[in-house]
């Protein structure tokens, strides 16, 4: 029985990067061996322990051959016959099959039967073998390495294997679970809009994300976006989320925001009118499609139908920037409607040109929200109760109150 270290572990610390999950493969064990030492079965679809004392992950080293179509395709075969250079040929890229002894001490020690090191040198996404058409969430991991790993390039062949991928279907049979669990982590990398033009790359996108695919070659007027190019755009945004650091669910409404704009009129192009709620229905449907969960689903929506407002905010007096409040639910959710003006002011520095241009509609709405927070609501409404007002006239004099303090903070 003996233990390595596999995967992203040996391949941060081979970069100097820090490692924060450590996975373990085990070889020459049996399932029985592994309990009577202490260690906690949790694998599902194959045999996986945590260790008694730190909890890591200690996987029984195994081969699979597939047996149908998608991610769970799988027949997996554990022994404790199964060798280590075995396992580490059905892992995805040869920078992830690497192995070094529990007590790694040097470079000189690691176990590198696919030359991975020499791709981490070269700065290379490459695949291990033949096997990784096998599993179509590949194709995923691949592009959320590329995002993360910004200087590396993909090789031509790895892209060809994931484009003959898409053509056999497999990408049709993922589980949304999946997707949704490495999209979210892609556009957390440093630099998302990779993982997106690579899955465009090699037709993926075009399955999974079809909103998102149409929007390339699709024209803006030029004088807000010199970019022109609406796909261009959208990865423009999404790269500055991560400059600012933005959390998912600001990302993904940045993903997300210009969707209609994929299904203007041809006639009516440059211009895209009507495009906020035309994106607002697309997005349901991927959250459906993805199960995504319901903060990033309501704020992509808040940012869909209304960025355009936001952006022509400064137009606005006090009755209208109340509306918009209110439209967004900000009175309720200030929190959430922050997050909503952090993805708006994505999308207006995304521009080619206006990276550092400032973004005065963000602070000036939070302003005007603290004005409106800051009335106090139950003597405005006992006031208006004894008046006689009942139902909607209160809540409409707490509305005039709210929009008078806007008022105020705009007078200055």
């Amino acid at each position: 029985m003996k233990i390595y270290m596999v995967g992203g572990a040996v391949r941060d610390r081979l970069l100097g990067r820090a490692v924060h999950d450590t996975d373990w493969v085990v070889v020459g064990a049996t399932p029985e061996q592994m309990t009577a030492q202490g260690y906690m079965p949790v694998g599902k679809d194959f045999p996986v322990f945590l260790h008694p004392q730190t909890h890591e992950e200690y996987a029984l080293a195994r081969t699979e051959r597939k047996s149908g179509m998608g991610y769970r395709g799988f027949v997996v075969h554990t022994s404790p016959d199964v060798t280590l250079e075995e396992d580490l040929a059905r892992r995805d890229l040869t920078i992830n099959a690497i192995a070094a002894p529990a007590d790694w001490a040097s470079a000189a020690a690691v176990f590198d039967p696919y030359n991975g090191q020499a791709d981490l040198q070269a700065k290379v996404l490459r695949h291990v073998t033949d096997a990784f058409r096998e599993d179509p969430v590949r194709i995923l991991r691949v592009a959320r390495f590329a995002a993360r790993f910004t200087d590396f390039t993909l090789a031509p062949e790895t892209l060809e294997l994931m484009r003959e991928i898409v053509a056999a279907g497999e990408v049709d049979h993922l589980v949304p679970e999946r997707v949704w669990q490495e999209i979210s982590r892609g556009l957390m990398e440093e630099k998302p809009s990779r993982m997106f033009e690579l899955l465009r790359a090699c037709g993926a996108l075009q399955v999974l994300l079809p909103e998102l695919d149409r929007l390339w070659g699709v024209p803006q007027r030029a004088e807000y976006h010199p970019e022109v190019d609406t796909g261009v755009h959208a990865m423009l945004v999404l790269d500055m989320a991560a400059q600012l650091q933005a959390p998912l669910t600001v990302r993904f409404a940045c993903l997300c925001h210009d969707f209609g704009k994929g299904t203007t009129p041809a006639d009516m192009l440059p211009r895209h009118i009507g495009h906020e709620q035309r994106s607002a229905r697309l997005l349901q449907t991927v959250c459906e499609r993805w199960r995504v969960p319901t903060d990033s689903k309501e704020l992509a929506d808040v940012v869909a139908r209304e960025h355009g407002n936001i952006h022509r905010s400064g137009e606005l007096n006090a009755a209208a920037v109340l509306r918009l409040l209110e439209r967004c639910d900000a009175i309720r959710k200030p929190a959430r409607f922050a997050q909503a003006l952090l993805a708006c002011e994505c999308d207006a520095r995304g521009r080619t040109g206006f990276e550092n241009t400032p973004y005065p509609q963000r602070p000036r709405l939070l302003a005007a929200l603290q004005a409106a927070l800051a009335v106090e609501t139950a003597p405005v409404a006992q006031a208006a109760a004894a008046q006689g007002l009942k139902g909607k006239a209160i809540g409409d004099a707490v509305s005039k109150a709210r929009e008078q303090a806007i008022a105020n903070w705009m007078a200055g």
